[in-house]
């Protein structure tokens, strides 16, 4: 994150009112036992995806954790000290064991949030899919057009595929590093806190939105308007996806057994917009305008390949708004409509 944060009153990590931590683990408890209950309800027990998904995260977050510090630390070196012992020395003074502290729960929260959403999301394969109401929408939408056949009408099915698909498939990295950075860079780690918050609600929320409307996305129900775009990972991981999903009906108990397809909403569109009213929050300009661009290409790519409906992603840009109403709302005290409140440490 570059520029400055805007101005915060000072206070630092000293000890304090810690009411907007006590909220952000509340609901990091309530989502698990919620995840705990449907595992119940399924009849499937609760998974790290992958096998050591959870752990691998958590170790990629400390390395980028560490990698991240570094680099702050230097750039709040003044410029005609800086040196590796003095670098050390900013570092060790920016992070006592209070504020490592906080960074790792709330790291530890948003990753067991995150595992809670995987497998909730699995889950909702039982679930009757609906996708023939959503293409329906779109149509009306588009007075009786696909607004994918439309798009590679307009972009074409060559160059706009591979640009569209690196855009899309960046999603993952970005929001790894996005996470860190936001625990890593603001003044205070509660602000971060704002943003790990947020994050967690665009999963809590999304999850809900998977089963409020069950689909599989226009891929699976409109497959011949994407016939002409090239073989690529996107499709590749489509079809992989839908082969994990008939194999998880087939025998949800086996082991491994994961299914990873749901459409409405769009949280790839949710969190890539959330992420970008979090770069306003933090007055970060060239982040988000960055991330302005990026925003409008996550959506173009996600009707573009057949992840999603053009609906799926309005309903992930409504997740984003509401979700980081509700962080900041737990953390800073905002409410929808008013001002940041007071710090209180």
């Amino acid at each position: 994150m570059e520029e400055t944060a805007p101005a915060r009153p000072a206070g630092g990590e000293a000890a304090g009112d810690r009411r907007w931590l006590v909220a952000f683990w509340a609901v990091v408890v309530a989502f698990a036992v919620v995840a705990v209950l449907g595992s119940v309800r399924a009849g499937v027990p609760i998974r790290d995806p992958g096998g050591v998904w959870f752990t691998r995260r958590i170790l990629v977050s400390i390395a980028l954790f560490a990698l991240l510090a570094l680099v702050d630390a230097y750039r709040r070196t003044d410029a005609g000290e800086r040196s590796v012992r003095r670098t050390v020395e900013v570092l060790r003074a920016r992070w006592p064991r209070r504020r490592l502290l906080l960074a790792g729960t709330g790291l530890t929260g948003y990753w067991v949030v995150y595992s809670s959403y995987r497998n909730l999301k699995s889950w909702v394969a039982f679930e009757e899919p609906q996708d023939a109401m959503l293409l329906r929408w779109d149509r009306w939408l588009f007075l009786g057009h696909s607004p994918a056949g439309l798009l590679h009408d307009l972009l074409g099915v060559q160059l706009s595929a591979y640009v569209l698909i690196a855009i899309y498939q960046s999603f993952t990295t970005l929001v790894r590093l996005a996470v860190v950075a936001a625990v890593v860079f603001p003044t205070r780690v509660k602000d971060g806190y704002v943003f790990l918050a947020s994050a967690a609600w665009v999963w809590i929320l999304g999850v809900g939105s998977y089963y409020l409307i069950p689909s599989l996305g226009p891929f699976t129900s409109d497959p011949g308007q994407f016939a002409d775009l090239p073989p690529t990972i996107v499709t590749e991981t489509q079809t992989r996806f839908l082969a994990e999903r008939a194999a998880f009906l087939a025998d949800p108990g086996a082991a491994g057994a994961l299914n990873q397809v749901s459409a409405f909403a769009s949280l790839h569109v949710a969190v890539t917009c959330m992420m970008l009213l979090m770069a306003r929050y933090y007055g970060l300009r060239w982040t988000s305008r960055f991330m302005t661009v990026f925003l409008i290409g996550t959506v173009l790519a996600t009707v573009y390949v057949g992840w999603h409906f053009v609906v799926d992603d309005v309903a992930g840009l409504v997740i984003a708004v509401v979700s980081v109403a509700l962080g900041r709302w737990m953390v800073d005290g905002v409410r929808p409509g008013r001002g940041r409140a007071s710090p209180s440490s």
